[in-house]
């Protein structure tokens, strides 16, 4: 006689437990399925808070962070290593603060801003926007992430110009596509689609439709007109 037994996911020391936001069901958000992967069931997970050791010179880092931040646990919501990284989740209005910090710091020296990404998540709730900051240490030759997030009823988080005037058309390029407003900057307009665009062509709640392609002599009709599969 066999016997079933049931098996507990074990979270070994270190690594990030996953927090399910959403279930997704075919290959796009919120129409028909043209892609012929109807039947695709896919999770959407996010990383929970990393329990200590981080492991190497990751606890060094939030350590130095700790000491330099008087309200570090207000300022900074979990720290998460994942896939070799080590990421920040800072609170907004705590942003400047946090990245001047990891910038002047002699032990520290992130010197670098190399970009701003934007990302979607419309069943998060709450913190549906999210903008990520990859940073670099030219002195230490180390990197690491800052992550904010902000609601889609109040779509705003403080600019890093002050701190790092590299992020400017990278701001510029993440609320054009996401629609996140950076505050406290001048000059925050499109930077690739024309200024009177319709909505922010990367978030995931924006249609499908597009417009008709002809190549030579055939046209070739948006995503969302073509035929679904079943």
């Amino acid at each position: 006689m066999s016997e079933s037994t049931e098996q507990t996911e074990v979270v070994p020391a270190g690594v990030a437990a996953l927090e399910v936001v959403d279930v997704r069901q075919g290959m796009f958000h919120g129409s028909g399925d043209t892609s012929g992967y109807g039947g695709l069931v896919r999770t959407v997970a996010m990383p929970g808070a990393t329990p200590r050791p981080y492991g190497g010179w990751y606890d060094e880092a939030a350590d130095t962070l700790t000491s330099l931040l008087p309200d570090y646990d207000a300022a900074v919501e979990k720290v998460v290593v994942e896939h070799g990284d080590l990421t920040f989740h800072v609170r907004r209005e705590h942003l400047v603060d946090v990245a001047r910090a990891l910038r002047d710091d002699p032990t520290l020296r992130f010197e670098m801003c190399v970009g701003v990404s934007g990302v979607h998540y419309p069943h998060d709730s709450g913190r549906e926007l999210h903008a990520i900051y990859p940073l670099l240490s030219v002195t230490h030759n180390r990197r690491l992430r800052l992550e904010v997030s902000c609601p889609d009823g109040d779509p705003t988080i403080p600019s890093l110009m002050g701190v790092y005037p590299s992020v400017d058309w990278h701001e510029r390029e993440t609320f054009d596509f996401f629609g996140i407003v950076f505050t406290g900057r001048p000059d925050l307009t499109r930077i690739q689609m024309p200024d009177d665009w319709p909505g922010h062509p990367q978030r995931k709640d924006y249609p499908l439709g597009g417009i008709p392609v002809e190549y030579k002599g055939a046209e070739i009709p948006p995503p969302d007109t073509r035929r679904s599969y079943s």
